[in-house]
């Protein structure tokens, strides 16, 4: 039988399981699979984390190199994020240069570092016009157990919170702090059937008809929000899934990203 076939008989058993009011995993509708995150375990890196949700496993890290600033923002520094989908992780990913899927994957997470503005690039200047810090953000999925965006993310932001500016290396002064001001958390919820599910795994990614990711702030205002999928959503389901969204990353926040 083919992966296809097979992705299709397990969408059919998820939907009725639904449809009974149950989840294959035995979770709740509003629940969040097990979530980890360890800090510093990259050695050669000035920043590090890797987060499990389930079975997805995310490791992200950071480095920081002195550069030019882009001639419209001289006195700023610079954050590029990339994403990569090692075919190791997921029948679906595949070798080769960043895709789609990756390039989404990251443009997500950057847009909810830099919509909080939990960074302050203008302290990353080291000179203006001549010198700044670039930050470079890489992500990489070790296994694709559903639910990428939030694991990223929440990768992302524990990952920044470790991290020293390597002055000794570059023969600069200064504090080696990078001071973080906001902590964004994305969570990640689809409508199957008119239900909300929060935290899909793969399988319920596949099921789901619409998806909906939030990033919030830690004062409970969006930086960032993504729709995809097929079908449109209702705004009273959009309401509610603001409402829960904002709700569950005041509780990651609260356990994983300690001020």
């Amino acid at each position: 039988m083919g992966l296809e076939i097979m992705d299709d008989v397990r969408k059919d058993y998820v939907r009725n399981m639904i449809a009974e009011g149950s989840r294959e995993d035995g979770r709740d509708f509003r629940e969040y699979r097990e979530i980890s995150v360890e800090r510093a375990i990259i050695e050669n890196a000035e920043g590090s984390a890797r987060v499990k949700i389930g079975t997805t496993d995310v490791l992200v890290g950071v480095k920081l190199e002195p550069g030019e600033p882009f001639p419209d923002t001289p006195g700023e520094g610079v954050i590029i994020t990339n994403a990569e989908l090692v075919p190791l992780a997921s029948p679906e990913f595949e070798s080769g240069p960043p895709n789609e899927n990756s390039i989404q994957l990251a443009r997500v997470v950057d847009r909810g570092i830099r919509g909080s503005e939990a960074i302050n690039i203008e302290k990353l200047c080291i000179e203006e016009g001549e010198k700044v810090w670039i930050v470079f953000l890489d992500i990489h999925v070790l296994d694709n157990g559903g639910n990428l965006v939030d694991a990223a993310a929440l990768g992302a932001i524990a990952a920044l919170q470790n991290t020293r500016l390597p002055n000794e290396r570059y023969n600069l002064t200064g504090d080696d702090t990078l001071l973080i001001e906001d902590t964004p958390v994305a969570v990640t919820m689809v409508e199957i059937d008119g239900n909300i599910l929060l935290d899909p795994d793969y399988i319920e990614e596949k099921a789901a008809t619409s998806r909906l990711t939030l990033i919030s702030n830690a004062d409970s205002t969006v930086s960032g929000i993504q729709k995809s999928g097929s079908d449109g959503m209702k705004e009273e389901v959009i309401l509610e899934m603001l409402e829960i969204g904002i709700e569950k990353a005041g509780e990651i926040r609260e356990k994983f990203l300690p001020a």
